[in-house]
């Protein structure tokens, strides 16, 4: 049993002895051939990186696409060195397309996401800092990659959407602000042409509500109790909440300050004596 091991062992000692004296060479070959292309990939890679900066293509598909060329080159420097020695690539390229189209049936779902993630960069429908809406979901863009899109909304919450439920939806863009509504009444014997100029100071005064878009104050209607007064005014997304706090109460306090009534729901009610 022991004569048989060795006589497997010196077996394996041949074939691997005559191997490498028949392709020692082109091992050694091989070898280099693979050293070349990883410094070709990486250089050429940081070529592509430095072509898309210049033109200020985004960072995102910038680095998508000097990663891709990177390993292109790197998987066709490979499949010539396997060639060098001696071993055929055919079944590999045969095993390597059955097994993307196993893992693209299997991976659909996340492959439409980085096809619409790259739709959305080459477009560019929005960009980071912008406020979206979206599916009735809404916030200030954070980041933009491949799969999905984060956004972040006025109470700092983090949204992560696919990117494939954005493209080709009715998308929403108020770029860096988004609008905001208040309303107060007023007594319909004071006046409102007074109480509209107090309104419009006080979001004039406020460092975060927009020049542009400018702010607008109106009467909205004729409700029972009084007139009521309108204003829509413009703010940074993540600011909306404080925002919109300090506004109420600066309307409040001018109103109150001018003597200007509030007025509180009410009924006449008529007796009838009969």
């Amino acid at each position: 049993m022991i004569s048989t091991e060795i006589e497997q062992v010196e077996k394996y000692y041949t074939m691997i002895s005559e191997y490498l004296v028949k392709y020692s060479m082109q091992l050694v070959g091989a070898v280099l051939i693979l050293i070349f292309g990883l410094w070709v990939a990486q250089k050429l890679s940081k070529v592509v990186a430095g072509i898309m900066t210049r033109n200020n293509i985004d960072v995102t598909l910038t680095n998508f696409v000097s990663n891709v060329v990177k390993v292109l080159l790197i998987i066709m420097f490979i499949i010539i060195a396997l060639g060098k020695i001696g071993i055929s690539v055919t079944p590999f390229v045969a095993a390597i397309g059955a097994a993307s189209l196993g893992a693209g049936l299997a991976l659909q779902g996340m492959l439409s996401n980085y096809g619409a993630g790259l739709a959305i960069i080459a477009t560019r429908p929005f960009i980071v800092g912008d406020t979206i809406e979206v599916k009735n979901v809404s916030g200030q863009v954070k980041t933009i990659e491949l799969g999905h899109t984060v956004l972040i909304n006025e109470e700092k919450v983090e949204i992560t959407i696919p990117n494939k439920h954005i493209v080709g939806e009715i998308l929403h863009n108020s770029f860096n602000y988004s609008l905001v509504k208040g309303e107060i009444d007023i007594a319909y014997d004071a006046s409102a042409e007074q109480a509209i100029c107090l309104i419009e100071n006080v979001l004039n005064q406020h460092e975060l509500v927009a020049d542009n878009p400018h702010s607008q104050v109106g009467i909205e209607g004729f409700a029972e109790s009084g007139v009521t007064i309108s204003y829509r005014y413009w703010v940074p997304t993540t600011k909306i909440i404080e925002t919109k706090l300090a506004v109420n109460g600066g309307v409040y306090n001018a109103i109150q300050s001018a003597d200007i009534e509030i007025p509180f729901p009410q009924r006449v009610v008529t007796l009838n004596k009969e």
